[in-house]
């Protein structure tokens, strides 16, 4: 038995069989109108949704046209923007505060703190996910999809712990983080004090091998590359005729932020403004081959960040209306742009405030997909399905707790916040509040702390949602950071 096999039974997941009908020659007509009251409700192999998933990297809530941003942070994003339209617009989507954790959540349908990936690594621990959790691509992969991710992974840097451990097919990107193509050209650097981050690629089955080293030229170039990648893979899967699941985690805007050489100057208006143009010009070149190739209307598309806006000048983002950056609690370090397309089946123009998180994207992408997802651990994600789909005007939730690294720093229920711990930036020590921070975000979306609010019944609905959170790892106990492979759960 492989291992992915073996891990795909511990994880619930089996192959759905279906059974014959045998039919006499009086009862075609019959089965011709039972069959098609099937294939309404069933998602069989030719039906299957393929995937485009563009995840940009430290993209804050208020840099695109239709954020708010655009020309007003000196570069247009008429692709993105026309994306917007043409599906469902979130403005209260929610990622963790940080790019690993994020990442994590989106893969594993889990808050991170769970999965032992609440943190930036820093060296020194075996980073990134273990083999025992299921991602996304593994499931996907089991219904029968093609599956790649082309860009940044940061959910560990070693064979093993890399995409194509973790159910992606194929892969090529970098697998920590933008800010060391900076160490190559550093004073003092030295490549035998700490080795460079390499580009890599690699194939389920095999082991991931270096292609070069990323460094500043490398760091130019990397986006264009990510989305050469990606188009080439569609094109593969169109041929094969397989669905596929794209994962194309772009790496812009991320320090340091650099605009591919063809995007240099085009704006006029500096690096930062040529660098959204150019991620416009990447997804608009997606989204024309999905077109180009006929597959429109079966394909799902999203185009979401990863957390709020850089924070290190001067290379920091805007989050719009929203206080804060990445790494915080507040709603500029979490709350970031998402939308979704999917024509005759996500209604076009839609632009909603109800409250989603990155973990519901794993249930409902494994929904709409007719994949299955874990069943032997907690999966604190929602099936968001009826909602993107318009059957509902609700979300399946109506409050998510904000994980900052180790600690739960607060918790969103409906248009309220509460926060436990004061933490104004990166670099800020959290403080442990004597009294909570009470917040209505419809009359102080700033999170200003002399506006506070005296609503403490908002309490009771909150401590029910951490209270249910802690009895679950008293069943299923958290995984630390650092954890190696092999992990088996303790109970």
């Amino acid at each position: 038995m492989s291992t992915e096999n073996s891990r795909n039974e511990k994880a619930g997941i089996n192959t759905f069989n279906r059974r014959s009908i045998l039919l006499g020659s009086t009862a075609l007509a019959a089965a011709s109108v039972l069959w098609t009251s099937i294939a309404q409700t069933q998602t069989s192999p030719a039906q299957k949704p393929n995937i485009l998933f563009m995840l940009v990297d430290n993209l804050g809530y208020g840099e695109l046209g239709c954020y708010g941003g655009g020309a007003t942070r000196g570069a247009p994003t008429p692709r993105i923007d026309k994306l917007a339209s043409e599906g469902l617009r979130l403005t209260n989507m929610n990622m963790e505060a940080q790019c690993t954790p994020s990442r994590s959540a989106i893969l594993t349908g889990r808050y991170a703190i769970r999965s032992g990936t609440h943190s930036v690594p820093f060296g020194g621990v075996a980073d990134g996910l273990t083999q025992w959790e299921v991602t996304m691509a593994e499931a996907l992969s089991s219904a029968g999809y093609a599956t790649a991710l082309y860009g940044k992974w940061h959910l560990g840097s070693n064979n093993g712990r890399l995409p194509n451990d973790q159910g992606f097919d194929e892969w090529y990107g970098i697998p920590r983080t933008t800010d060391e193509a900076l160490w190559p050209g550093s004073p003092g650097y030295s490549p035998t004090i700490m080795p460079p981050e390499q580009l890599m690629e690699g194939r389920k089955g095999e082991k991931s091998r270096d292609v070069r080293v990323y460094d500043l030229e490398q760091r130019r170039l990397i986006d264009a590359e990510i989305t050469r990648r990606s188009i080439a893979f569609m094109e593969r899967q169109v041929q094969a005729k397989k669905p596929f699941f794209v994962y194309a985690t772009m790496t812009q805007p991320h320090l340091p932020t650099l605009p591919n050489p063809a995007f240099a100057g085009k704006t006029g208006n500096g690096n930062w403004a040529d660098m959204l143009a150019e991620m416009d010009h990447n997804v608009g070149q997606m989204l024309d081959a999905v077109d180009r190739l006929g597959i429109r209307d079966n394909t799902i598309v999203i185009f979401a960040s990863d957390n709020g806006p850089e924070f290190v000048r001067d290379w920091d983002g805007w989050a719009g209306p929203w206080k804060g950056q990445y790494f915080t609690a507040w709603e500029g370090g979490i709350r970031v742009p998402f939308m979704v397309r999917w024509p005759g089946k996500v209604p076009a123009g839609r632009v909603s405030d109800e409250i989603v998180h990155a973990i519901d994207l794993f249930p409902t992408l494994a929904k709409l997909a007719g994949a299955e997802v874990p069943k032997d651990r907690p999966i604190d994600g929602v099936d968001q399905s009826d909602f993107f789909t318009g059957r509902t005007e609700k979300s399946a939730r109506d409050g998510i707790l904000v994980f900052c690294a180790d600690r739960l720093q607060a918790v969103k229920w409906k248009n309220f916040k509460v926060h436990f711990y004061q933490q104004d930036t990166m670099v800020s020590p959290p403080v442990k509040l004597a009294i909570p921070f009470l917040f209505n975000l419809y009359t102080n979306p700033r999170e200003d702390t002399d506006k506070q609010i005296t609503d403490s019944w908002v309490i009771g609905p909150v401590l029910k949602m951490v209270g249910e959170f802690e009895a679950s790892t008293k069943k299923h106990p958290l995984i630390a950071m650092g954890t190696p492979d092999p992990y088996t759960p303790p109970h």
